[in-house]
């Protein structure tokens, strides 16, 4: 009988995913779910067939130049994939795959989540309330901003982006969107393309970023475009940290500039946060927690498998990206 491909299980999986990978396939799992080392990740592959990894390890150039030859995919349990640097792969003869399609539900709630908590001042509602500082009621009293019928404004018209601007709708909001492209008019669903970013910002009450992480995105939310916005608008990011200059922002949210914001993913997250975020009032921050629901961790996992069942059966996996 032939022996079950071996997987290296980088983190602490959801169980129904652990348990349909040991009834597959050799795994060496991470019970404790500890980081690995680059070194590390390089030891442990060693006598692996492929490696299950999520976008907090990184295999950047170097460390896929390292992996031992017996390697020859790497599944990941994420959408982003700007973590492994997919030329070295190719070049290595390593297959990379992702997991789309089954997190845009639960991102585009977050989204909401976000909206919401920075335009009804969440966070300061939240502590007050914890630190028994709510003495009253009053006319005036914790006043935020309605967003039904507001301009929401999107960048990155992708799955992601599409499922929030259907959500939003429920808001009567106005859908307007950036995009590298223009959609067909069934999947635009009444939204105003702007073919330029400078125009989107200028009718963004709110402006939720869902562009993926590359060279050109990168602080593209900086302080020249932030002036572009209308005075009082809310800025929404649940896409990656790196496309926001997080000094800008922060500089536009003290000056009021900017109404407030509702971020779940940040640079140098978790621990070297810019620390403006832990204490301004009109940030509602969240632990990067978009895709974090039990049905979508579940589907993330699942998909990760059918790619890596492909890939061991001689067939094209679904989502390769390399």
């Amino acid at each position: 009988m032939r022996n079950k491909p071996s997987i290296f299980v980088t983190r602490k999986l959801p169980e129904a995913v652990e348990t349909r990978l040991a009834g597959d396939y050799q795994c060496d799992f991470n019970p404790d779910d500890r980081l690995y080392t680059g070194d590390e990740l390089v030891q442990r592959a060693d006598k692996c067939d492929a490696i299950l990894c999520c976008h907090t390890e990184k295999f950047n150039k170097e460390i896929i130049s390292r992996l031992p030859k017996n390697v020859r995919a790497i599944a990941n349990f994420s959408v982003g994939i700007d973590h492994c640097d997919l030329q070295a792969a190719i070049a290595k003869g390593i297959v990379v795959t992702n997991t789309p399609d089954v997190l845009s539900d639960a991102t585009a709630e977050i989204a909401m989540l976000c909206m919401l908590g920075a335009a009804r001042r969440g966070n300061e509602g939240f502590s007050m309330v914890r630190a028994d500082r709510w003495h009253d009621w009053s006319p005036t009293f914790m006043l935020g901003k309605q967003i039904t019928g507001k301009r929401f404004g999107i960048i990155g018209m992708g799955r992601v982006g599409q499922v929030t601007a259907k959500r939003a709708r429920g808001f009567d909001m106005q859908i307007h969107y950036h995009n590298r492209s223009r959609l067909d008019p069934e999947m635009e669903q009444g939204a105003t393309y702007h073919q330029q970013l400078d125009s989107l910002l200028a009718v963004s009450d709110v402006l939720s970023l869902h562009c993926p992480n590359n060279p050109d995105s990168v602080g593209l939310l900086n302080a020249d475009r932030i002036a572009k916005l209308p005075d009082g608008a809310i800025v929404v990011n649940t896409a990656r940290g790196t496309v926001v200059d997080d000094d800008a922002l922060v500089a536009a949210l003290k000056s009021g500039k900017l109404w407030a914001a509702g971020i779940d993913v940040f640079n140098g997250e978790p621990s070297e946060i810019h620390p403006a975020y832990r204490e301004l009032g009109n940030v509602f921050v969240l632990p990067h927690l978009g895709s974090a629901t039990v049905e979508t961790r579940d589907a993330m996992g699942f998909r990760a498998l059918d790619n890596l069942d492909a890939i061991f059966a001689g067939r094209e996996p679904l989502d390769r990206v390399a």
